[in-house]
């Protein structure tokens, strides 16, 4: 299948950006950062808490926020429930590790952890501008979700598509198959979705969630195995008889796994 590739290219405008952080060094580091490694970016305002925030962006009306996930009086999460419509790009800057930067993956919402790293910053500036305001709520509403999943609460997963943006729970999800920089996820209904990430990503996003990489070009889900048929150098047949091909590296492994699927 032959999918376009859109190179990222910066626009003519410049970004109005506003910061909201309760640190005063963060503040000052990013706007040192944005002056010197940012050219196309215009700082139009900065706050220190949630209250603050809300009046700036109201005032200002930016193009992009950074915006801090903790602070004193609340959440980046507040804010943005009190701002209706969301008519803004934005990045979480968040100091979070672990589960919470997965949470970010899942959802597709763009992040920098701290300390901010110039590189970062200008690469997340350069993709928020390709990201589509009117699917924030989306977003917003899956990391929602993904931070406050337990056993009980399946996660979900944002795909972007050239077209759609699909929110998935993950355990719907039987296998991912490669497709050069995109991946194609098959899901229980039937379902095919071409989403714009690569396998790598999906395979760093899942493996945690009873997900299993059999093959470069194959991911899948282990509560959808059937069985393994030795022909041919062995195939995994999933429960909807999809046959997916075992590398021989990962071969022994697999048979090893097998003792334990009933903990997914």
């Amino acid at each position: 299948m032959n999918i376009p590739i859109f190179t990222p290219t910066l626009p003519k405008k410049m970004i109005r950006v506003v910061i909201v952080d309760d640190e005063p060094h963060v503040r000052d580091g990013l706007i040192k950062l944005i002056g010197k490694h940012c050219p196309n970016v215009t700082l139009v305002g900065t706050a220190g808490s949630v209250r603050e925030g809300k009046e700036v962006i109201r005032r200002h009306h930016p193009d992009l926020v950074l915006l801090d996930i903790k602070m004193d009086d609340g959440t980046g999460f507040d804010l943005l429930k009190q701002l209706d419509p969301v008519d803004f790009k934005v990045i979480f800057i968040t100091a979070y590790e672990q589960y919470a930067v997965k949470a970010f993956k899942f959802s597709a919402l763009d992040y920098i952890l701290k300390p901010v790293d110039p590189d970062e910053l200008t690469e997340a500036i350069t993709r928020t501008e390709l990201m589509l305001q009117h699917d924030l709520r989306i977003r917003l509403s899956a990391m929602e979700n993904n931070l406050a999943s337990d056993r009980d609460r399946h996660k979900k997963l944002v795909l972007n598509t050239a077209d759609n943006i699909f929110i998935i729970e993950i355990p719907a999800i039987t296998h991912c198959e490669s497709d050069g920089s995109y991946t194609v996820v098959f899901l229980e209904d039937g379902r095919k979705i071409m989403a714009s990430r690569n396998l790598k990503e999906y395979d760093d996003m899942l493996s945690d969630q009873g997900f299993y990489r059999i093959h470069k070009s194959f991911l899948i889900n282990l509560a959808f195995v059937e069985r393994f048929d030795k022909a041919e150098g062995g195939f995994v047949v999933l429960r909807n008889g999809a046959r997916i091909p075992v590398a021989s590296r990962k071969r022994d492994q697999l048979l090893e796994m097998f003792d334990h699927l009933g903990d997914y």
